[in-house]
Parts: structure tokens; sequence; C-alpha cells
């Protein structure tokens, strides 16, 4: 059995199989999840997992090089930017719309859903190099 890191099976595998520039999104429990897309499932109940606490376990290990949020959060939901901010500080952040957001999300890896309900907590992540 797994010691340490993520122990979800499905999360793990996707992370090992990223290379430099691939992308999956974290997303909220409202995020529609484009077909043919890998779901990766987590929502228990609203709010559990929280959209802050995967990305916080997902820092471990994964390496971002830049994340893509909606423009939107910046108004609705800023502590989410700035709980991506804290989580990923050395990363390279952009805001799209998010209508376009979603358009993104068709070219993803994979999606990671949350029990999150808080608006326009979404984000792209994509893998940089460790070297």
């Amino acid at each position: 059995m797994k010691k340490i890191g993520i122990l979800n099976q499905d999360i793990s595998e996707v992370i090992a199989g990223l290379g430099h520039f691939d992308t999956i999104v974290v997303c909220d429990a409202g995020l529609p999840i484009p077909l043919g897309v890998r779901r990766i499932d987590l929502a228990l109940r609203p709010g559990l997992p929280g959209f802050l606490e995967t990305l916080k376990a997902i820092a471990v290990e994964l390496e971002v090089e830049s994340w893509v949020m909606a423009q939107e959060v910046r108004e609705e939901s800023p502590h989410m930017l700035d709980g991506v901010r804290e989580v990923f500080p050395d990363a390279k952040g952009e805001f799209i719309p998010h209508s376009e957001f979603k358009e993104q999300c068709r070219n993803v890896k994979a999606i990671i859903r949350t029990g999150e309900f808080t608006h326009y907590s979404n984000v792209i992540l994509m893998a940089g190099v460790v070297f």
C-alpha cells in the first residue's frame, strides 16, 4: 500500500503520466465536464472535499508551471484566487472568460471534480518539469 502522497489511484496515475505542458483541471461541483474527457469524481457532499484542500494534495506531487482561471473569479471568489496563488506561488497565472475556460477543458488529460460549492473554483494546471 502507498504510504505518502495522493492515495487516489486515478489521480496518482494521471499525475504520473503527465509530461511538460500537459494539463489537468481541478474544479468545483458545478463545472460541466465535456464528453470524452477523463472524469475523476471526488465529490462526496457539498464542500467535501474542498477545492483548495484538493489543490494542496496535488501540489505535493505535481510540478505546476502555470495555471488558468476564469477572470470572473477575481470578482466572485477572490479568496479562491488567493488560495491558488498561495498553493502555487512560483507558477504563472492567467485569466480568461469563463466561457473560454469551459472550451479549454475539452483538451485536458483529466478533470478532477471536487465537492466545492464556491463559484468559479476551477483551475487548469499546466505541468512543469523538475529539472
